[in-house]
């Protein structure tokens, strides 16, 4: 009997603690199976088939040398990056969008008290996540670890909204993209509140290719406002959509991570997941 994509990620984010920690020793494939109670051969296929490659090279991807090849020698736009490396696979999310809605005053007045919130739970490869949508599309995403916390959360952005726990045609769409499945996948679109910044640096998130990294102050820089980089942080730390909103690919520019709404044990497991699927596409 096949384990469920959570329980998977569990032990593997227990790995990526231990490799974090531990880098500069350079832990065997041994050592790290056993930091997860497995044997060497079971973790290795586990690994492999979660993120696509071994575990060795995944520990390239969590290093700050990797971050900083992606980072240097740009000499495009994080648009021009965006627009160069096509519309194909898994190239680029942004193109797969219709847009951003914003929501109108009157929507979020007095709590959303108008709108009709439909969400869902479902597993992903990072954990469990919640998934919400109005009729217009998907109003929030989240990774959680505890189900009647997530539900709060999520109700506390719209404390008057009518909620029914329905999967729809929009959260399925959403869901595909941890599936690997993105050929299939409908036109999506986002129906958020925030400031015209807020969704200007989220419009800008949407642009940064997949298995891509930026910084806080390239996005400042692209919004011409290139002392924004607080501003922008604080716009990205605000972002109501895991993963398709793509926050975890921005770092600081020095290679470090930043921080992470959902973890940053999940953004370093995004950033290597993601960099094994551009390996994988090129080789395609």
């Amino acid at each position: 009997m096949s384990e469920s994509p959570s329980i998977n990620y569990q032990r593997i984010a227990e790995a990526i603690i231990y490799i974090q920690a531990n880098f500069k020793n350079q832990p065997s494939l041994e050592e790290i199976a056993d930091q997860v109670h497995l044997s060497p051969y079971h973790f290795q296929r586990m690994f492999s088939d979660w993120a696509g490659v071994s575990p060795k090279k995944f520990m390239q991807f969590l290093s700050i040398e990797y971050a900083k090849e992606l980072l240097q020698g740009k000499e495009a736009t994080l648009f021009e990056a965006a627009q160069e490396t096509g519309l194909s696979g898994t190239g680029r999310l942004h193109d797969l969008f219709v847009k951003i809605e914003g929501m109108t005053p009157g929507e979020f007045k007095n709590g959303g008290e108008r709108l009709q919130i439909k969400y869902s739970l479902s597993e992903t490869p990072f954990g469990p996540i919640i998934v919400a949508s109005t009729q217009i599309g998907i109003c929030h995403l989240a990774f959680f670890e505890n189900e009647a916390e997530a539900l709060i959360k999520m109700k506390a952005r719209f404390p008057k909204a009518n909620y029914f726990h329905e999967l729809d045609l929009v959260q399925q769409s959403a869901i595909q993209f941890f599936r690997q499945d993105w050929n299939k996948v409908n036109l999506i679109k986002l129906h958020l509140h925030g400031s015209p910044f807020q969704l200007k640096v989220w419009d800008a998130l949407l642009k940064i290719p997949m298995g891509n990294l930026t910084t806080y102050g390239s996005i400042a820089a692209e919004l011409d406002n290139s002392n924004a980089s607080r501003a922008v942080g604080t716009a990205i730390g605000s972002n109501p959509v895991a993963f398709l909103i793509p926050c975890h690919r921005v770092i600081q520019s020095g290679g470090k991570l930043g921080g992470y709404m959902w973890g940053m044990t999940r953004k370093s497991a995004l950033i290597g997941w993601e960099a094994a699927q551009r390996i994988q596409e090129t080789k395609n």
